[in-house]
């Protein structure tokens, strides 16, 4: 309260921001199904493989349930019973599958919406982020660049020749040991039982996202902390 030139009081009321904390110091999140919808350019490739081969094709639903363990186990998945028992042969279509993606990777692939703007506002708090992705190196890097090259990462780690694949956790370890953060302030963001089966090996908390290639009762049934349907849910567990 304070008083006028015309002796009268007014009351005068301050309203303070609302105060911002950030949960966690350090997001590593999965790429397919998570920031990235790729189904479509993976379907695209696996087809052109079975096409070549007069093998049956499969649907995107089909494809979204083969994924999540690098190339060369969704190229078995797809392929008959028979001919994915022999290594030779899934090794020729491996071959071929990442020629045609590697041409092909972004035609159809596209961030989740509102994916790039909750990371540029994660950044813009502090808060460190990273990429721990089954897909190979090359690929990874080369999609991160296209969709997210504005946004700072803290790591981007992909399949390289020699190191284990998710859920294995030496991806996450690798990053937080890169980071200097506590596993108290980490967490992994993934769509798969493989993404949360990887956080929970390491030892951080998990966040299950329902809007990618699995289903929202198995990211419950793998563990996951939290399972979110809509980026703006992961936000509201992100940013408080």
């Amino acid at each position: 309260m304070v008083m006028s030139s015309m002796g009268l009081y007014v009351v005068v009321c301050l309203t303070s921001e609302k105060h911002i904390t950030m949960r966690y110091s350090l997001v590593i999140f999965d790429l397919d199904g998570t920031l990235l919808n790729t189904i479509g350019d993976l379907a695209a490739s696996v087809d052109y493989v079975m096409r070549s081969r007069n093998l049956p094709l499969h649907t995107d639903d089909e494809y979204r349930q083969m994924v999540g363990g690098g190339i060369r186990r969704l190229v078995q998945r797809a392929l008959p019973e028979a001919l994915s028992k022999d290594d030779a042969y899934v090794d020729d279509c491996v071959t071929q599958f990442r020629r045609y993606y590697v041409d092909n990777i972004d035609r159809h692939t596209r961030p989740y919406e509102g994916m790039v703007e909750l990371l540029h506002d994660l950044r813009s708090r502090g808060v460190q982020l990273a990429v721990a992705s089954n897909k190979f190196q090359h690929g990874t890097e080369r999609l991160v660049a296209k969709f997210f090259g504005d946004v700072e990462f803290l790591s981007i780690e992909g399949n390289r020749e020699g190191a284990p694949l998710k859920p294995d956790p030496q991806v996450v370890d690798n990053i937080i040991a890169k980071s200097n953060i506590a596993k108290s302030q980490v967490v992994m963001v993934g769509d798969s039982g493989i993404d949360i089966a990887t956080s929970r090996a390491a030892g951080i908390d998990s966040i299950g996202v329902a809007w990618g290639f699995r289903y929202a009762d198995e990211l419950y049934e793998a563990g996951a902390t939290s399972v979110v349907a809509h980026v703006e849910e992961l936000r509201s567990l992100l940013i408080n």
